[in-house]
């Protein structure tokens, strides 16, 4: 299960955001991404509601920013601005679909002249947070064949080669799935579990290691006052730092119908 987060799945990710948000992408090359937003992204994005209020109240369409993001610390010198995970940019965008686009219905569209099934397969993109010494996030992308239970990982990859579309193709129809979404999404859960399961935990020794050596050492400094209230609080404070944690929770996702493959 290949699931680390590397420069080309931020970059990917930022891609199909745009895309699917019918912006225009304007180069896209070594982890530069260039997008010329349109009116509802730019609103979204750039922080100009003094800009559009002027346009609109002088009946001008307004002119849309192009936004060049970086993903690749190779070209972080160049002129854009570098996106990654935990940057401002990067949360506002998590946080848009979230809160407007967390659960689809799509269809894949094909061109048939006879009747056609479509299979229901269970989408969900998840983000798994490392915190601790140092803190990761990765972006795990998994679809499940609701009729066979067949899994694939990176799904969004898959999906991003097909048109698809929120209203079911002529001559289509879907077929009912055979396993319950509450059942999918335990599968689901039980290869995330068992792929954080399979991981190195180094990073969470290392954690517990700094944080011993932390308290030890401002125990030391306040040797001659055990139970310093000032002592007490910054040792919780360092506990919080970094004591190792998982958390996972889910970005997005839906049913997509496709075509038997």
């Amino acid at each position: 299960m290949s699931n680390s987060v590397t420069i080309h799945d931020l970059n990917d990710f930022l891609k199909r955001y745009f895309s699917g948000n019918q912006c225009t992408i304007k180069h896209n090359e070594n982890g530069v991404l260039t997008i010329q937003l349109n009116e509802k992204m730019d609103r979204l994005l750039m922080n100009r509601p003094f800009y559009w209020h002027y346009v609109k109240s002088t009946g001008q369409n307004g002119q849309p920013l192009e936004l060049t993001l970086i993903t690749n610390p190779d070209h972080k010198t160049e002129q854009g601005e570098w996106i990654h995970f935990g940057s401002p940019r990067l949360q506002k965008i998590l946080t848009h679909l979230k809160e407007n686009e967390r659960y689809t219905k799509l269809f894949e569209q094909i061109q048939t002249n006879e009747r056609t099934p479509l299979y229901p397969w269970l989408v969900v993109n998840l983000q798994i947070s490392y915190k601790g010494k140092q803190k990761k996030d990765e972006i795990i992308s998994i679809g499940l064949n609701l009729m066979n239970g067949a899994m694939k990982t990176n799904m969004m990859d898959n999906l991003h080669s097909l048109s698809m579309h929120a209203a079911i193709p002529d001559y289509c129809y879907t077929i009912s799935p055979l396993i319950k979404l509450q059942s999918g999404f335990i599968r689901i859960e039980n290869v995330i579990f068992d792929y954080l399961h399979r991981q190195s935990k180094t990073w969470a020794d290392e954690s517990l290691k700094e944080l011993g050596e932390e308290i030890d050492t401002l125990k030391h400094f306040y040797k001659d006052d055990k139970e310093n209230e000032v002592m007490l609080r910054e040792i919780t404070e360092m506990e919080e730092r970094y004591h190792p944690s998982i958390s996972v929770k889910v970005i997005n996702g839906g049913i997509f119908y496709l075509k038997a493959s």
